[in-house]
């Protein structure tokens, strides 16, 4: 089974129990796909679920460019390293993700890593910097109207990927490919 076709499989799958928390009982689903794409890429990118917040809260995830793993038996990890690739923030399937991204939480994301990816699993905003170093939605993605619409899809998940699994699989690349700038601030230094 393709990585895109178990997403929704998957989805599907956490929706049927009855148990599922909106947001956080799919994030497997997401992580996985998002491992998947990333495995694919040079450098490879991965996923961590609850990154640990080095200044402007805790990001839902973090994408982290292959050369960032500690490859050595250190003892200790390294600490404190920023998502090159950006961080995600994930919303339940009711919320808006074009309201969500330009709310207070992700604003103060975006200032401090410069690259956000806004979800609700089934639409994806991508924020990043424009040549002035403003705030631009630089991509988005659209899976279904709504999430009633998005549930009749994923119950047949085969049907789905291959109508959507391309557009998603290379939107996700582009994502993952795009590192994030360093973002810059200026102390009173005297400059003017």
């Amino acid at each position: 089974m393709n990585p895109v076709e178990s997403y929704f499989k998957t989805i599907h799958e956490i929706r049927s129990t009855g148990g599922a928390v909106p947001e956080t009982s799919y994030y497997p689903a997401l992580a996985n796909l998002l491992d998947a794409v990333g495995a694919e890429l040079k450098p490879k990118v991965r996923c961590v679920s609850q990154v640990a917040s080095t200044g402007a809260g805790s990001p839902d995830f973090g994408l982290y460019s292959e050369d960032q793993f500690q490859k050595t038996k250190d003892i200790e990890p390294m600490k404190g390293q920023m998502p090159e690739r950006g961080v995600i923030e994930v919303k339940g399937l009711k919320d808006d993700t074009w309201i969500t991204a330009e709310g207070a939480q992700v604003s103060k994301y975006w200032g401090h890593y410069r690259q956000v990816l806004v979800t609700n699993y089934r639409d994806f905003v991508f924020l990043g910097q424009d040549d002035t170093g403003q705030q631009i939605k630089l991509e988005t993605l659209r899976l279904a109207e709504n999430e009633a619409e998005f549930h009749t899809r994923c119950m047949h998940p085969r049907i789905f990927a291959q109508n959507a699994g391309e557009r998603l699989v290379e939107y996700l690349r582009r994502v993952m490919l795009n590192s994030t700038p360093l973002a810059v601030s200026f102390s009173n230094s005297g400059l003017a």
